[in-house]
């Protein structure tokens, strides 16, 4: 929660997906989830399907987090009090942060000093003692740095220095894994693999260099995981080290390491040149003692490159030793995760649990991950999704999805929200509209509401960048717009209306009766979607033919089902569309920008443009869908409108960096819109991003790319535009600007401003006869806000809610985030 003397503001919600990238996501012995999501990491509790931060700090898109200690040292962190995090990003910088789990507080620790020169493809870990750790990252500049890391036992900071630095060549490694070797508490082992389709082993004591031990080849395609299990047991042999890779070849190899005797009776190029060498597999020298590799059993069974493998977490027994399970979790592209386990006659291992995905859009997983206590596995998709299966089985295995946090996997372009404040809806360069509530039926522990993503309506070909909620009575409906020439109306479904009263409590009967679409169908190519009927629900057959629907001709029929819980990724994806209505043609480009008036009864548009006659706005008359109006006055791209509260003016802005102002007048007995360009006048110096009317009033606000917001009044006399203030210039340019209705008797609303480095300010504006003042009611943490530009801003207009000492704020950003505050005024 962020306080200040006028307001006080506290984080609602973030919805955000994960950056599709292999090793962006681990799971750490605090419980937490962490993942990149464009330049900001990001952090979710598994328990609550929350996601309860991110962390600002990076400049480029992070590639891959690794927490310390991961699920795998749990068993070694029970009475730590601190947990530590280390994030690597796509410029080859890694970041260190710190977490208090006492005061559930994050820190930012320091960046490592020896960056990479290009992105970090891997990061990984071991926790050598309770102050000590080791851990290494590679990257696509061919070196390898291994780190040692000291952690303070009370207070102070961690002491980190570089070991060594190892080059790979012209060929990239693109996974890691570190393990002590058994017998020596001195020796680490580390392994690599990329490009070149070896592991390549090397030894280091955990002071100084690591040397090159040998090679393991057998993997035809590339290496995309590696990992090293604890020291188990096998046939009584105690001190065997087990590696697990994985490949593009589609398979999994399991790797024994067994201690032989020491090195001082060893002769390597004897034992070279034996033939237990050439069948046994390599043998290395470490200190004082030497290892035998083979080929402990190569694991078949997936249909598709292996992104990830991962042992099971180990576990303490009764008198606190360490057991390491003989369990494997792999993760594939073809849209499954198995679970190997050896058959305890034969010692073969054989897949025993399978889980995936079956929905039509996902190109599989990049990575699977086991929680600290083994009960649960999560996976992370193309779709930017996560994926989370629990064991609820008692005296067998049950693995049954879980909710998990979701959101948008590219830059979020524009939200609304609902009529009455019920929903928020937001559309993405990720081509998909979302719809985001909190599900009042289900509190959490301090009794708030709980927000999920409960509809995907629109599935789409293109980049969508702008959406309007149209207002005024009749079916909640949408029009959107994106990188093509065509606006595009969306009507409710059946569906989605009684998943709404499930989730809000806010009935819609009265609208049920007249709903005959009880869904939506994607077409082949992903553009329309065509409405499923209530009586046709129940006579849909099959399409896809005998061989399930892995056929590019037909996509399964959707199965339109209402809600009475959160819904998971596949349910999202498929059963959740809204059918399109019509189709708005007239632009000779992209569309860029959309709104609706008050009553519902006009559209507005606006498309990238670079002349006159293209940027000239349309009007479009809700319910007849016939364009009405095209308002000419800009020369380059519209990039914000908004009608004025009482629908009498249509302001707009544009990268010419002028501001419009029209005239809209209706005439009631024919409903024919007539319109009229007021004013146009230069408001800024550079491209004018945002705009946004007083609710109260005839003025209204304007921010750009120059730094500046201004604030303007309309002079109805002159049919003119009086500038009125200039707000304090801001450190960085404005993009999102929102205004609210008063909130204390004595002034006219709060006005929030979003700017292109992230950041959120509120400003109490006060418009008197005589002098215009502004005054900062509070500038968001920068841990609450975006890490890149803000795009949109808007006040939640609930109707229930009228309480004015509180009030919802929502934003989107390049960020891929939604995010909602709580703004409170003291």
């Amino acid at each position: 929660m962020a306080k200040n003397g006028k307001a006080d503001v506290e984080r609602v919600f973030i919805g955000s997906g994960c950056n599709r990238i292999v090793n962006n996501v681990s799971w750490g012995s605090s419980g937490f989830v962490s993942y990149g999501s464009q330049n900001a990491v990001t952090i979710f509790n598994p328990q609550s399907a929350k996601i309860l931060t991110t962390l600002p700090g990076h400049k480029a898109s992070v590639n891959c987090t690794h927490w310390l200690p991961s699920s795998k040292f749990a068993f070694k962190a029970s009475g730590w009090e601190k947990h530590y995090l280390l994030s690597g990003d796509a410029e080859g910088v890694i970041i260190l942060w710190e977490f208090s789990l006492v005061e559930h507080k994050w820190r930012y620790v320091s960046q490592l000093p020896q960056s990479h020169k290009k992105g970090v493809t891997c990061i990984t870990a071991i926790v050598t003692s309770e102050t000590e750790a080791v851990f290494a990252s590679t990257s696509s500049d061919c070196v390898v740095n291994i780190w040692k890391i000291v952690l303070p036992a009370s207070g102070g900071d961690c002491m980190v220095t570089c070991l060594d630095s190892i080059s790979t060549g012209l060929k990239p490694m693109v996974t890691l894994s570190l393990a002590e070797l058994p017998g020596s508490t001195t020796h680490i082992i580390m392994a690599m693999g990329g490009l070149d389709n070896k592991i390549h082993l090397y030894c280091g004591e955990t002071t100084g260099q690591f040397a090159r031990a040998c090679e393991l080849k057998g993997h035809t395609d590339w290496i995309r995981s590696l990992d090293f299990s604890l020291p188990v047991s096998i046939n009584g042999e105690p001190h065997n080290l087990l590696l697990v890779s994985s490949s593009q070849d589609k398979g999994i190899r399991i790797w024994k390491m067994a201690l032989c005797d020491s090195a001082n009776n060893f002769d390597k190029k004897k034992a070279e040149n034996s033939l237990a060498y050439y069948i046994k597999g390599p043998v290395f020298v470490a200190g004082s003692f030497s290892y035998q590799v083979s080929l402990e059993s190569l694991v078949i069974g997936h249909e598709d490159w292996v992104y990830s493998v991962e042992w099971q977490p180990p576990s303490l027994t009764d008198n606190n030793s360490c057991y390491q399970p003989q369990s494997i979790l792999s993760a594939s592209i073809d849209k499954t995760m198995m679970i190997w386990q050896p058959e305890r006659t034969t010692g073969i291992w054989v897949n025993v649990v399978t889980v995936g995905e079956l929905s039509h859009s996902a190109l599989g997983f990049y990575g699977g991950h086991w929680s600290p206590n083994a009960d649960s596995i999560l996976a992370h998709g193309y779709g930017g999704s996560f994926h989370l299966w629990k064991n609820v089985g008692t005296d067998y295995d049950n693995w049954k999805p879980q909710k998990v946090p979701s959101g948008h996997f590219a830059a979020v372009t524009d939200i609304a929200w609902g009529r009455g404040g019920e929903y928020l809806m937001s559309v993405s360069d990720d081509q998909t509209t979302r719809i985001f509530a909190s599900w009042l039926n289900e509190t959490n522990s301090k009794g708030d509401d709980t927000w999920h993503e409960i509809a995907r309506p629109q599935v789409h070909g293109h980049d969508i960048n702008c959406l309007t909620m149209i207002q005024g009575k009749g079916n909640h409906r949408f029009v959107s717009g994106a990188d093509e020439k065509v606006a595009r109306v969306f009507e409710a479904p059946l569906s989605f209306l009684k998943t709404l009263n499930h989730a809000t409590s806010s009935l819609h009967d009265d609208l049920q009766a007249d709903v005959q679409v009880l869904g939506a169908n994607m077409s082949a190519l992903g553009l329309s979607q065509k409405p499923i009927y209530a009586q046709a629900s129940s006579e849909t057959t099959d399409r896809s033919g005998s061989d399930g629907f892995d056929t590019l001709e037909t996509i399964p029929d959707a199965v339109p089902s209402v809600l009475t819980e959160p819904p998971i990724e596949e349910q999202l994806a498929w059963h959740t569309l809204w059918p399109e209505s019509h189709k708005l043609y007239g632009h000779g480009n992209e569309l860029f920008s959309l709104c609706c008036d008050n009553q519902g009864k006009l559209v507005a548009s606006s498309c990238k443009a670079q002349s006159v006659s293209v940027a000239e706005i349309w009007l479009w008359e809700v319910g007849s869908w016939k364009a009405v109006g095209r308002l000419q006055s800009h020369s380059l791209t519209v990039t914000r409108m908004e009608f004025s509260h009482d629908d009498k003016y249509l302001l707009a802005v544009s990268r010419d960096r002028q501001l419009s102002l029209f005239s809209i007048d209706r005439t009631d007995d024919s409903d024919q819109v007539s319109y009229k360009l007021l004013t146009r006048q230069e408001a800024h110096k550079r491209i004018v991003w945002a705009c946004s009317w007083n609710p109260c009033g005839h003025q209204f606000a304007t921010g750009s790319r120059d730094k500046t917001v201004k604030i303007w009044t309309v002079q109805k006399e002159e049919s003119c535009v009086k500038h009125l203030m200039t707000l304090p210039t801001f450190k960085a340019s404005v993009t999102a600007l929102s205004w609210a209705g008063p909130h204390q008797q004595n002034n006219d609303g709060v006005l929030a401003v979003g700017m292109e480095n992230g950041l959120i300010e509120l400003w109490s504006l006060s418009l008197g006869n005589n002098e215009p003042k502004a005054s900062l009611l509070i500038q968001f943490d920068p841990f609450m806000c975006h890490v890149s530009s803000v795009n949109r801003l808007a006040w939640r207009n609930s109707e229930k809610n009228d309480d004015s000492d509180s009030m919802q704020l929502a934003s989107c950003g390049a960020d891929h985030c939604v995010r909602v505050f709580n703004v409170s005024f003291v």
